[in-house]
């Protein structure tokens, strides 16, 4: 699977009333976005796939990501022959080792050894009747360990949270050949204050995830730089703006090596359903 390219990622898509999302993926795909990447935050996320396929023609359905803690790797597997069965080679399994903090929520101490769970995780899609092929799945990968195991036994990878910076390093763990995936969050906002506004709090819920700052400080981001979310750091994960200043950020992650983007759009307080903003970014993204 080749995915080049603007996707959008949204949770929204995964967790809205089944029709309308069926309705505004149909729409999507005729904007010229290229895939649709839902979160697996608990439920029946495979259903959710099923829908997205089922309203598109040729669009990617992708997972960013499936929670590994949350499904056996037979019953992964099974699904994914079932859905590529039914609408062909569409669905690209993105898989994640996802956080401590979420994980260990439904049962403490379960989170232990990502990188272990993540490589068993795969023997069991490698081993179930029929596996998942190589080139069918990614990985949320952001440290250097995980990279590395992305390059052997995946497609590529798919980091959350990322920077421009981060994509070149991806590129480079990863080499020629594998996909880098990132996912983008943005704001169309007139100024600082508007997006900080909509941002502040939707970033500040993910510093909670050590996951994210480490790689932000191995980014080189100070631990100041996080716990008062700077400018600097939310300039860095969030690009705000208009649709030019979007574009300018899509373009940097390409610069750095990225196959395909997927932008997460952030909208004010209340607001689930930005159809609006994707209808405003498609012309300068697609």
């Amino acid at each position: 699977m080749k995915l080049s390219g603007v996707g959008v990622w949204d949770g929204w898509l995964r967790y809205g009333d089944p029709q309308e999302v069926a309705q505004a993926a149909a729409e999507l795909e005729s904007l010229g976005y290229s895939a649709l990447w839902i979160p697996d935050t608990g439920g029946p996320v495979f259903d959710a796939v099923r829908n997205l396929l089922a309203a598109t023609n040729e669009i990617v359905v992708a997972t960013g990501i499936l929670n590994l803690w949350m499904h056996e790797p037979a019953a992964a597997a099974a699904a994914h022959a079932e859905l590529t069965s039914t609408y062909g080679q569409r669905f690209l399994m993105g898989i994640g080792v996802s956080h401590a903090p979420i994980v260990d929520k439904a049962e403490a101490g379960r989170y232990q050894k990502p990188l272990a769970a993540t490589a068993a995780f795969l023997d069991g899609i490698d081993q179930a009747q029929p596996p998942v092929p190589q080139e069918s799945r990614v990985l949320a990968a952001l440290g250097p360990k995980m990279l590395e195991l992305a390059r052997r036994r995946t497609a590529g990878v798919h980091p959350y949270l990322v920077t421009p910076e981060h994509t070149r390093i991806a590129r480079e763990a990863l080499g020629e050949g594998p996909l880098v995936l990132p996912e983008q969050t943005v704001v169309l906002a007139g100024s600082r204050p508007e997006a900080r506004e909509i941002g502040t709090g939707w970033i500040k819920g993910y510093f909670q995830l050590p996951n994210y700052t480490n790689n932000l400080l191995r980014l080189g981001f100070s631990q100041d730089d996080i716990d008062t979310v700077s400018d600097r750091v939310f300039d860095a994960l969030i690009a705000w703006g208009d649709e030019s200043a979007i574009r300018t950020r899509i373009a940097e992650h390409r610069a750095a090596g990225a196959d395909h983007v997927t932008v997460q759009v952030l909208t004010a307080e209340g607001v689930a359903d930005p159809r609006e903003q994707w209808r405003r970014l498609a012309p300068a993204l697609v």
